[in-house]
């Protein structure tokens, strides 16, 4: 087990100074935020299902472009699986912004998540992220779709916003794919454009499942928005609020207590 370092500072003030200061998410703007060694395997913090039950589950949450693992604990998210008695192990994984940059994420998620998961016999791999978080977990998925059960993905960055204004303007996915969008590629954005031609196939997959949840004012919302038209609409949660920690809780809590969840077992009460 590798725990996180006491270089993982505190999200909520980063992301309040950086929102300040006028900076976006994230992949054209990374350079403007501190490096962060992308050297060696990615951190992660472990929380073990605490029952007899052995978890055949993994749930692995990625952070936000500005937040990492000690943030998501702070904010409730592993307390929220335990309160509700889930069997299933958690691996909250330091993905940053760099993996991302250096086009390294795949890969590490490969090399630090995915197969030591394997090697250790869970049967079922759950993804879960915020804003890049999501991004991640999506295109994990997307890339590896017979390695991932479900993702969940909570107010995710879905591609420049030029391309995202470029689907909307064609009238959503369907008429973007059709159209041949997905094989425009432009200032480097063809893995969120290979991720759209994915999700534009959504509703005719069975697996991996998506669940996708976000904040109706968040500055991403009209990403959302266009992949949701492309979800069954059980598999979408929206609620007030914007691309913040609070609208993030109660959507995790939603999607916690909802289908994404329901066939994971519950440990006994004590």
């Amino acid at each position: 087990m590798c725990h996180v370092g006491a270089h993982l500072s505190a999200g909520p003030s980063r992301r309040a100074l950086l929102a300040a200061a006028g900076l976006a998410l994230p992949l054209a703007l990374g350079g403007c935020l501190p490096r962060r060694s992308t050297a060696g395997p990615m951190a992660r913090i472990v929380d073990r299902a605490a029952c007899a039950m052995r978890a055949d589950t993994l749930l692995v949450l990625l952070p936000g472009a500005y937040d990492d693992p000690a943030d998501l604990v702070g904010q409730g998210f592993v307390q929220a699986v335990r309160q509700r008695r889930l069997v299933l192990d958690v691996w909250l994984v330091d993905a940053h912004l760099g993996h991302y940059r250096e086009r390294s994420i795949l890969d590490r998620l490969d090399a630090d998540v995915l197969a030591p998961a394997r090697a250790e016999g869970y049967r079922t791999i759950v993804l879960a992220g915020i804003s890049i978080g999501g991004f991640g977990a999506l295109l994990c998925a997307s890339t590896r779709p017979d390695r991932v059960s479900t993702v969940v993905a909570l107010a995710p960055w879905l591609g420049p916003s030029e391309l995202v204004g470029e689907i909307a303007g064609a009238g959503g996915v369907a008429p973007w794919l059709a159209a041949g969008g997905d094989r425009r590629e432009r200032d480097g954005d063809a893995a969120a454009r290979a991720l759209w031609r994915w999700l534009g196939q959504a509703g005719e997959r069975r697996a991996p499942e998506l669940w996708l949840g976000y904040g109706r004012s968040d500055r991403l919302a009209e990403g959302h928005r266009l992949l949701a038209a492309a979800l069954p609409a059980p598999q979408v949660l929206a609620v007030p609020g914007g691309h913040d920690w609070a609208p993030w809780r109660a959507l995790w809590s939603a999607t916690l207590d909802g289908p994404a969840f329901a066939a994971v077992p519950r440990c006994p009460a004590a």
